[in-house]
């Protein structure tokens, strides 16, 4: 049919009378799925040891994501360390379904998760699955790389990869890195501080991604160091906050712990060098939230620049919470008190309200199946958390997580990151690869070999673990925020015997069976 002859055709008086926005949708169903609505973007920043108390000297990205988003005011971690704690946010499962409970071999640390087929299937696998561009830049899991993968060796599901895999990369400086595949070498020199090298390599990323077609969003797992000790910041912060100390909160250098667990015990009074010691790390972890806060300012900027902002969550947290003084503990993580399980989160991305506050109880098990949901990935049966979708979006669910389950490592080495234990424990891994030791109070007495609990933090403020030398700890926050008097032996008898319950089915369940036993108020 000619062009005149289609003018004068009935089909086309027909199309005339035909709304334009059912053409334009009649268009869009005919039209390659690329080019039809995008989809966002995922930048995850997981930062290393930072407590939510720390976050609060971080304005700008406060600013940038906090107040430009959603901030979270309940968020949490169920295992304070390193390893076990960034394997649930690969999986989406807590350390007993991960079997991660510590940073080394036998139980934990990349070994294991390699061994045991776990890096088969992780949000990583799933998002690239789902026609994302994956990569992760930074810290993977605590002994990554060893000599049974080698050196190079990069996981499944990333299509872009640099993570250090040899040298000292916690000290900052001189350490080595797997670059896709190929090893680059860094030194002493000031632009080889590793925080400057990551942000570098992020931003070089986002710029390629960019430039990716609508079809093609990013996942971009980015994993500092900082503040982890020693806390080393850059050179232009090196003189910062002068006299800054850690705060003598309530419970810093507690006077009488008498009613805590046995372990607790042994540790004594922290004396004045300690408190030097303390105040010196603590003041080199206020100036790495200002690099790290530099840090986010400048990927906002990048994202602004490529146009990619507004289609890109951006999700901040860290991997757990870190005490300093608290209950006499020196430095360190692990245990169930707010400094080392309770952790700064915030998001922001397209469509999200600026501003918005969520109280509702939420965990970094959480993370996996919430990006998984933003890229219409399927979510495996295994994955233990929910999404923070409907969070984010403003809804109110009726079910929700009513207890956290809270677990702790499980040997000795882990309360205190025992870099030469561990190192002995896994044959073809770089001791500079390993978590520095944190403070180890009392580990020599036997007593400590008493310290694993489990527990529950609940939506109430509530906080209950049982110990398997039979002792118990339970603590009301809002009575006792500070968690300085322990009333287990007095609480009342119906109330621990329904956190116990809950808690017993916690322990040993997965999945959805998981999820519907965190929805019952205890």
């Amino acid at each position: 049919m000619s062009p005149s002859a289609f003018l004068s055709s009935a089909l086309f008086r027909r199309l005339l009378s035909v709304p334009a926005a059912l053409l334009l949708g009649l268009a869009a169903l005919a039209a390659p799925v690329h080019a039809q609505a995008q989809r966002a973007n995922i930048l995850f920043i997981l930062v290393d040891d930072m407590d939510a108390a720390l976050f609060r000297h971080m304005p700008k990205t406060q600013r940038l994501l906090g107040d430009a988003g959603v901030s979270f005011d309940n968020s949490f971690v169920s295992l304070s360390l390193c390893c076990p704690s960034r394997a649930s946010t690969l999986r989406g499962q807590f350390a007993h379904n991960t079997g991660i409970f510590t940073g080394h071999w036998p139980d934990g640390g990349f070994m294991k998760f390699n061994r045991d087929g776990l890096e088969r299937s992780t949000l990583a696998t799933w998002l690239q699955g789902a026609g994302y561009r994956t990569a992760l830049i930074g810290k993977y899991l605590n002994g990554y790389p060893n000599d049974e993968v080698g050196r190079n060796y990069v996981p499944p599901g990333w299509d872009h990869w640099f993570s250090p895999n040899g040298g000292t990369p916690y000290n900052q400086f001189n350490y080595r890195v797997n670059a896709n595949g190929r090893t680059l070498s860094y030194g002493s020199a000031p632009q080889s501080h590793i925080n400057d090298v990551l942000l570098a390599q992020a931003t070089s990323f986002l710029r390629g991604a960019g430039e990716d077609p609508p079809g093609k969003p990013f996942f971009l797992y980015l994993a500092p160091y900082l503040p982890h000790a020693p806390a080393t910041p850059p050179q232009r912060y090196a003189d910062a906050l002068p006299g800054v100390k850690a705060p003598r909160t309530a419970s810093f250098n507690e006077a009488d712990v008498s009613d805590k667990p046995d372990w607790m015990q042994y540790v004594r009074r922290l004396t004045a060098d300690d408190e030097a010691g303390i105040d010196a790390l603590y003041r080199k972890r206020r100036q790495s939230t200002l690099a790290l806060d530099d840090f986010v300012e400048s990927l906002v900027r990048t994202l602004r620049a490529t146009g990619e902002l507004d289609n890109t969550y951006v999700f901040f947290t860290s991997d757990n919470g870190f005490h300093q003084g608290q209950h006499r503990l020196k430095e360190g993580k692990g245990w169930l008190y707010e400094e080392d399980i309770r952790v700064p989160l915030v998001v922001r991305g397209p469509g999200l309200p600026a501003g918005r506050r969520v109280s509702r109880l939420v965990a970094n098990v959480d993370l996996a199946p919430t990006f998984a949901d933003i890229a219409g990935a399927d979510v495996p049966h295994f994955v233990d958390g929910r999404s923070l979708l409907p969070l984010l979006a403003g809804a109110s669910p009726a079910r929700w997580r009513q207890a956290l389950l809270l677990e702790s490592p499980t040997s000795l080495e882990s309360g205190g990151g025992g870099a030469e234990s561990a190192a002995a424990a896994a044959p073809g891994t770089e001791a500079g690869l390993l978590e520095p030791a944190d403070g180890r109070e009392a580990a020599a007495h036997p007593a400590w070999k008493n310290h694993i609990y489990r527990g529950l933090r609940t939506a109430g403020g509530q906080t209950f673990a049982l110990y398997d030398n039979g002792d118990g700890e339970f603590y009301d926050l809002a009575q006792d925020p500070h968690q300085l008097v322990n009333r287990y032996k007095s609480m009342r008898p119906a109330l621990k015997e329904a956190l116990a319950a809950q808690l017993r089915v916690l322990r040993g369940a997965a999945g959805q069976a998981l999820r519907n036993a965190e929805e019952v108020l205890p």
